[in-house]
């Protein structure tokens, strides 16, 4: 999903403490088709419950908020509303890809290819209301707050960072810069070794400066969503043939406006060119309200413990944690009056 920005962007590694005190917008929807994609069995089966209820996406939220908070993050989880029209071909071709990759793992497991059906597993992951309800709840339940965007959650997040109401926001896709998002932190709260294709890499959170971003590229902010849209946006997916970031970046260096850099190519796309820009151009504005709340511990093992048989132990230590984690903050702030 998104556009891949990865050859030609490049940020700065931070740790997560360096985000101590800031409210950090989180596009929810792209972190829990992280969590359900990769907390999984060796087989690729996702967590479940008794019930046979899909779990993994409660155990990621639940246990990375809970890091975030007790680093003295304050996230916000923007939720993706109303699908924009322009996307209807890409939402098309995911559901066909998922459905493939769903035959793919049940086959895998018949020939007791675990490889290759944790592989395929992944590729099937989908989101359904029942998951989001839950999400929110539990969210609710930490006292963090949530917002329903009218459309993309990246778009709210990124006009909620330009506003000044979170310092930056948190996702895993470059298209928050396409929507002029001033700071985006990639790998939040992700660090140490982990398995990329044959090998492994280190991971570590880093932080992406539009302004800093559009000085190395030479371009502007402007610009930067006419190479998006060259390599391909969900709007757009798969871009224009040929065209991967270092030569997309060129082409809008030389010819600059978007009718120069499309008016000889071809476009096979449900949406024009021009829909796309102004889509990222100018993001729905909406109002919303930020409202931090105490955690209630006990709503919180409702929800994971009496509802999905999570460890009683596990959840309340970690509850634990927290709760020693904001005396900490308080007495650390009875200093200062």
């Amino acid at each position: 999903m998104g556009v891949n920005l990865s050859d030609i962007v490049d940020g700065r590694t931070i740790e997560i403490d360096d985000l101590a005190g800031q409210v950090i917008a989180v596009d929810a929807l792209n972190w829990i088709y992280q969590f359900l994609t990769i907390i999984r069995q060796p087989d690729g089966q996702p967590l479940a419950d008794s019930s046979g209820r899909v779990t993994s996406h409660l155990s990621g939220l639940f246990y990375r908020t809970a890091k975030l908070m007790q680093a003295g993050i304050k996230p916000v989880y923007v939720f993706d509303g109303v699908p924009s029209e322009l996307k209807s071909a890409a939402l098309g071709k995911r559901r066909d890809v998922r459905a493939e990759a769903l035959r793919e793992w049940k086959e895998a497991l018949k020939k007791e290819d675990y490889e290759e059906a944790r592989r395929q597993a992944s590729r099937s992951t989908t989101v359904n209301e029942e998951m989001l309800n839950d999400s929110r709840r539990l969210l609710a339940a930490m006292g963090v707050p949530t917002i329903q965007a009218p459309s993309e959650g990246e778009a709210l997040c990124s006009l909620m960072t330009a506003r000044g109401d979170a310092r930056a926001a948190a996702t895993q896709d470059y298209d928050a810069l396409l929507f002029g998002c001033p700071r985006v932190v990639r790998n939040l709260s992700i660090t140490g070794k982990r398995r990329r294709g044959s090998g492994v890499v280190t991971i570590n959170p880093e932080m992406l400066v539009l302004d800093d971003v559009l000085t190395s590229l030479g371009i502007t902010q402007s610009q930067l969503i006419l190479v998006g849209m060259l390599v391909g946006t969900d709007f757009n997916p798969g871009g224009i043939p040929g065209f991967g970031p270092k030569k997309a970046l060129q082409a809008v260096r030389e010819k600059k406006t978007l009718k120069s850099v499309f008016s000889n190519l071809p476009w096979s796309f449900d949406a024009s060119p021009d829909e796309i820009y102004e889509f990222f151009h100018r993001p729905i504005e909406t109002s919303y309200h930020i409202d931090f709340r105490p955690l209630d511990a006990s709503a919180v093992r409702q929800v994971l413990c009496a509802e999905h048989d999570f460890s009683e132990e596990r959840i309340d230590n970690t509850l634990q944690k927290l709760s020693e984690s904001k005396k900490l903050e308080q007495n650390s702030l009875r200093k200062w009056f």
